[in-house]
Parts: structure tokens; C-alpha cells; sequence
């Protein structure tokens, strides 16, 4: 995208270039459209969605659904507007290169380097998260052992071509869609009482037993929360689109899949639940939803089938995760806003990205063990609201962009935001809502105020660079 200077957003300081010029060597474009397809289907089937979202039916009941369709819109909004930009000027950094460009160098430094230190912490949490399944299936094994091994293994993969990444997150989501897909195939088939040995029930489980507002309008809110955050991680798809056959076509495509995926994985598979049991179970806790359904329908060995399913998950986002971060960080260092060291492209793999946010997440596995209580979960709590930022970072940017494209390459306007610009005026207005609402809970609160802290800290140190860039630039 051409940076010429508009009352439409500020003008980057001279020096700083674009992903492709400031590396010597470009990244490769090795993701075929059958990758990025199944990244974005598989992409929003993540370990939260069959593990989290226990906590979120136990707390708003049947109404569970109206908060993950509520949230799901809000994701739809963000999704559309950050494929309208991905899909006119595909970027490895994504929504940061947006921020960049549209709002200035300091938005840009924020929202990327508070998405890295996210994604890496996400790796561990799922490192940690698939040693424990291991260790439960062998129990002479110890979980360090498991960690290192999946470290190892995915941090390789990452740096051998970004061909591998696309392959092993086919393969992964291929088998996430299918696990997801027979869930919900039985799950309706039950509803119907069609499936052998089940009744039909009607919709007993969704009012009785306290209505389908069990725990009022506090319990949806909790619910809500849990939902949110549940949906992290579809951004990393408008990332991979910079390294695929066909970047704007390929971005465009996924982008315009969203609405019927979130559909029918996230409210399709709650509504499911909620209909076939009931919301109090003690089992939708304790076992897992999904786990609870399954041994409701009498299937065989229904917790460990789920753990098999929920190891999938976990790997598949620490192989995202990893892929992710590495590509922000080569696009934050290719910018100039990280140590240049990073920057170096081989084999059309930022290689020095790739190992260094793998080693930072292999660190914050060491942290979990050091100290579970303090410094991990300090971690864990400093990161807990960080996609919201990025949110109401992609929400601003795509308001000055949209205005700049309009006005100076409209034929680049592939996806179009929907209702531009109430709509966008819209999800800034419910990721403002969500961060309030984080208020009303101690544990989201805590998670709020160190957000906020490092976001605060991060703008800070990206405004005060940008003003010496600019300052450096103007003394030549």
C-alpha cells in the first residue's frame, strides 16, 4: 500500500518501509488455498470451545447460546472488517501493519507486540495443557518430557518451510471439523429422536429448571466473557494469507465463510448442548460439555475420545500460535520496531522469529513450573484481554482506511465492511461493552487492569520510538 500522506490517517515517519523491502529476502508464498481453507474452518475450533465453554453454560444456563450468538456477531464484524483490509494489502503483520498505516507507528508497536506476547503465552498454556493429557494416558511419564517434546516438534516444523505449518493445520483441522461435525450430526439426530436407544426432548432442558434465563442478566454476562474469549485466535488466518498462492483472493474466501462457521461450530454445538441436557449437570463442569453429551448418547469411551479431540486442538493451536507470533515479529523487526536481529529471512522462513518466540513460550512453560501461583498466572492474567485491544485496534484502523481506499485504489476494495461505517461504529461500541463488563467480575477485572497496563506501557514505548525515528530522519 502506497503511504502517501492523507487526512485520513498519519503519515509514517521516513525510514519506515514495508514488510518486503526492509528484509533482504522475502517470506514465501508456500500456504495453497486448501491450507488456508482449513485454517480458517479449523481455526475457530479451538480447546476453548470443547473445554471453556463448561464454565459459561454453568453460569448463564441455557441462555449460553443468545452469548455466544452475541459475541459471534461481534467476531463477524471484526473478522470482515480485518479481511477488508487483509484482502486490499496482505501483510505477515496483518492488523498491526494496518494500525501502522492508518493510525500511526505507536498503534501498530502496541497491537503487535501485545498479539506476540499473547500468542506466546498461549503456547505454553497449550503446551502445558496437551503434556497433562499425555501424562494422564501415561502415567509414568513426567510432563516436562511431553512439553519439550511438542516445543521441539512444532518449533521444527515452523522453521523448516511454511509449508509444513499449512500441512500439519490441514491435517489438524480436517480433524477437528470431522470430530465437531459427528458431534453435532448425533447431537441432532438425539433432538429428533431418531438416534437409537434416545427421546426426544423437546424443550424441556431449555426452560425448565429455572427458565432459559437460570441466573439473570449476571449470569449472561458471565457467560458472555466466557464466549469472547473463546473465539481468540481467528485472526492468525489474514496472517497466513500473506504467505498463500493467492493472498487476496485466499484472505477474501475465508473471510466470507466466517458467518456460517461460527454458526454452526460455536452457537450450533451449544444449542445442541443445552437441548439434550441439563444446564446444572454436574458433569458439564466437571467432565466437559462435549464429554457430557456424549455419555448422555451412551457413546463408548466418550471421555477419551473428547481427549483425543481436545489434544488435537491444543496442538494445532500451539502450531498456530507459534506460526503467528513469529510472523508478527518478522513484520514488527522488518518495520523497524523490534531488534533487527529477528529479521533475517531463510528459505523464505523468518528463522530467528520463529525460534525466539518459541523460546519465549518454552520460558513461560518454566515459569508455569517455577512459580504456577505468581508469575505464570501474572503472565496468564497480563495477556487476558489483549485480543479485545487488538479488536478496537482493527476497529479504528479500518475506519481511516476504508475513507484513504475509497478515495485512492477503490479497485482494491475486494471484501467490503458491511454498512460502512455504522456497522464498524457498531463492534467498537461492543468491544467497549465487553471491556466493561470485565469490571463487574474480580477475576476478568484483574485481567483488565494488567491489559490495560501493558497496553498502556507498549503505546508509550511505541510513541516515544516513533518520535526519535522521526526525529533522527528529520536531522539528515
Amino acid at each position: 500500500m502506497e503511504r502517501t500522506p492523507t487526512s485520513a490517517g498519519p503519515t509514517p515517519p521516513q525510514g519506515t518501509t514495508d514488510e518486503s523491502s526492509q528484509s533482504g529476502t522475502p517470506l514465501s508464498h508456500g500456504l495453497k488455498q486448501r491450507h488456508l481453507s482449513m485454517i480458517a474452518l479449523g481455526g475457530v475450533i479451538g480447546a476453548g470451545l470443547f473445554i471453556g465453554s463448561g464454565a459459561g453454560i454453568a453460569a448463564a444456563g441455557p441462555a449460553i447460546v443468545l452469548a455466544y450468538a452475541a459475541s459471534g456477531l461481534l467476531v463477524l464484524l471484526v473478522m470482515r472488517m480485518l479481511g477488508e483490509m487483509s484482502a486490499a494489502n496482505p501483510a505477515s503483520g496483518s492488523f498491526s501493519v494496518h494500525a501502522e498505516r492508518s493510525i500511526g507507528p505507536w498503534a501498530g508497536f502496541t497491537a503487535g507486540w501485545m498479539f506476540w506476547v499473547l500468542l506466546c503465552v498461549g503456547i505454553a498454556a497449550e503446551a502445558i495443557g496437551a503434556a497433562q493429557i499425555m501424562t494422564s494416558w501415561l502415567p509414568g511419564t513426567e510432563s516436562w518430557m511431553w512439553v519439550a517434546l511438542f516445543m521441539a516438534l512444532f518449533c521444527g516444523t515452523n522453521l523448516a518451510a511454511v509449508s509444513n505449518f499449512g500441512e500439519f493445520e490441514f491435517w489438524f483441522a480436517a480433524l477437528k471439523i470431522a470430530a465437531i461435525a459427528a458431534f453435532l450430526v448425533l447431537g441432532t439426530l438425539a433432538i429428533l429422536g431418531i438416534l437409537p436407544g434416545t427421546e426426544a426432548p423437546g424443550t424441556s432442558n431449555l426452560t425448565g429448571d429455572g427458565g432459559f434465563l437460570p441466573n439473570g442478566v449476571n449470569g449472561l454476562v458471565v457467560g458472555l466473557l466466557a464466549s469472547v474469549f473463546a473465539y481468540g485466535g481467528l485472526e492468525t488466518v489474514t496472517i497466513a494469507a500473506a504467505e498463500s498462492e493467492h493472498p487476496r483472493e485466499g484472505v477474501a474466501k475465508a473471510v466470507r465463510t466466517a458467518m456460517w462457521r461460527i454458526a454452526l461450530f460455536y452457537v450450533g454445538s451449544m444449542l445442541v448442548i443445552v437441548t439434550l441436557i441439563p444446564w446444572d449437570d454436574k458433569s458439564v463442569v466437571e467432565e466437559g460439555p462435549y464429554v457430557a453429551v456424549l455419555d448422555f448418547l451412551d457413546i463408548p469411551a466418550a471421555g477419551q475420545i473428547m481427549n483425543v479431540v481436545v489434544l488435537v486442538a491444543l496442538l494445532s493451536a500451539m502450531n498456530a500460535n507459534i506460526y503467528g507470533a513469529s510472523r508478527m515479529a518478522y513484520s514488527l523487526v522488518s518495520r523497524g520496531e523490534g531488534p533487527r536481529a529477528l529479521g533475517k529471512v531463510s528459505g523464505g522462513v523468518p528463522r530467528r522469529a520463529v525460534l525466539a518466540s518459541s523460546a519465549f513460550g518454552f520460558f513461560a512453560v518454566l515459569l508455569s513450573y517455577w512459580w504456577p501461583e505468581t508469575v505464570f498466572k501474572w503472565l496468564l492474567n497480563m495477556v487476558g484481554a489483549a485480543v479485545l485491544v487488538v479488536w478496537g485496534f482493527i476497529a479504528v484502523a479500518q475506519l481511516r482506511m476504508r475513507r484513504r481506499l475509497e478515495r485512492e485504489s477503490p479497485e482494491k476494495l475486494t471484501v467490503r465492511m458491511w454498512a460502512y461505517p455504522y456497522l464498524t461504529w457498531l463492534a467498537l461500541a461492543g468491544v467497549v461493552a465487553v471491556l466493561l463488563l470485565m469490571l463487574r467480575e474480580d477475576d476478568t477485572r484483574t485481567q483488565l487492569y494488567f491489559t490495560t497496563g501493558l497496553a498502556v506501557v507498549l503505546a508509550i514505548v511505541g510513541y516515544v520510538r516513533g518520535r526519535r525515528r522521526t526525529s533522527a530522519v528529520a536531522e539528515r
